[in-house]
């Protein structure tokens, strides 16, 4: 029986049980974005037929997210949010195994489409932390966003720690046992997710649903959207380049498996607060300090490139993330009904993903052809941006509010 059809206790209760099985599915499945970002560059530079291709692994791992996304939004508007996340899950294993296959082979292009299809188990995970809000009331949905996102902690160990215990394992094949690892937790993250249960809109419902050209068109989506691209896609810029960048300054593969942990602590570890912070500051306030601190995580990784200067610019990288992120899906979900869910959120993230997989390409090439250097001083123009249309917004606000009677 769905939420939908319980009494009304019976849904709340089952509401709550749902935000803590996405929770425990992050918790798993984000390991996979983690695993992919500390060995995709890596394995890239020994397979890929030129340095400047080092990258594209991982930019066809965001390329599968965003192709994945409108998609997966129509599956499951279709089929329910359950019946995706079990299909996505199943493609993580599949990224696992033939992930390792490839490293094996030593085959660059199979090692590609590994990633692509982890992408798009990326994607699914993405919609996670909007599933979570499907049932409640709009006071609790930023604290249920946020509470999602806290299973990426543990993501935040799982990931690192995977590569960390486990490469090497098999001897001349530095990742092989890795991926393999992959597999198994993508496993577990089917187990988990197939106790979810959320309500479908009813079919009537969805014919009052508004087209999605005039829901986009909202300038409250519009900022909403802008600011989710802005910190995801500054965040996957200098994350996506940071371990090649370390290498490149002589440090070992273990360096930058701890530097992108910390990192990925970074971005989750907050999100204890960034529920609270929202309901009583506003979305608004949050996201712009997360890009602030954005900014700032560019400054840090300027000042030099000792292993302090790499750890705290991806702290903050990680923590401005979190703010911005969260902060842009509650603006996000305050613009459309729930009939209207599916679409306008699996839209956003296309906008944020497709944007993503421009980024992810060419940080590959800005690192190899300009340097470190040039990687984070993109950072500074699209979050000056930002943050001037997010003031520009709360002024005309605010100035409505005052000419009302």
């Amino acid at each position: 029986m769905s939420a939908l059809s319980s009494s009304p206790p019976a849904a709340a209760a089952q509401s709550r049980l749902n935000v803590w099985l996405l929770a425990g599915a992050t918790a798993l499945a984000g390991g996979n974005s983690a695993l992919v970002y500390a060995t995709g560059s890596i394995v890239g530079v020994e397979l890929a037929p030129s340095r400047g291709l080092a990258t594209l692994p991982i930019t066809l791992f965001v390329i599968g997210t965003a192709a994945a996304t409108l998609p997966s939004g129509s599956f499951a508007r279709r089929f329910g949010r359950r019946a995706t996340f079990v299909i996505g899950t199943g493609l993580g294993m599949a990224c696992g195994l033939i992930g390792a296959a490839a490293i094996w082979q030593g085959n660059f292009a199979i090692y590609c489409f590994a990633l692509f299809l982890g992408g798009i188990y990326a994607a699914v995970i993405q919609t996670y932390r909007f599933a979570a809000t499907d049932g409640l009331a709009p006071e609790k949905r930023a604290r249920a966003i946020s509470t999602v996102l806290t299973g990426g902690i543990f993501a935040a160990v799982l990931g690192p720690q995977l590569v960390t215990l486990t490469m090497g394992l098999v001897p001349l094949h530095l990742f092989v046992a890795t991926y393999l690892g992959q597999a198994i937790v993508a496993l577990l993250a089917m187990g988990v997710v197939s106790f979810v249960d959320l309500p479908r809109p009813a079919p009537e419902a969805h014919a009052g649903a508004r087209p999605l050209t005039t829901i986009i068109l909202q300038p409250a989506f519009m900022l909403a959207a802008f600011c989710g691209v802005t910190s995801y896609v500054l965040m996957n810029l200098v994350m996506t380049s940071a371990p090649l960048a370390m290498k490149l300054c002589g440090f070992a593969p273990g360096s930058s498996n701890n530097v992108i942990q910390w990192h990925i602590m970074a971005m989750y570890l907050p999100s204890f607060l960034t529920g609270a912070l929202i309901t009583r500051f506003g979305a608004r306030t949050i996201v712009a300090v997360g890009l602030a601190m954005i900014g700032a995580a560019a400054l840090a990784d300027l000042s030099g490139i000792a292993i302090t200067q790499f750890t705290l610019g991806l702290i903050l990288l990680g923590a401005g993330w979190n703010f911005g992120f969260i902060g842009a899906s509650a603006m996000v979900v305050e613009t459309h009904t729930p009939a209207e869910r599916n679409k306008v959120q699996s839209f956003n993230d296309f906008l944020i993903f497709g944007t993503m997989a421009l980024g992810s390409f060419s940080s590959g090439q800005v690192l190899a052809a300009y340097g470190w250097a040039m990687v984070n001083k993109t950072v500074f123009p699209p979050v000056i941006l930002a943050l001037a249309l997010l003031g520009v917004m709360t002024v005309r606000q605010r100035a409505r509010f005052m000419a009302s009677p």
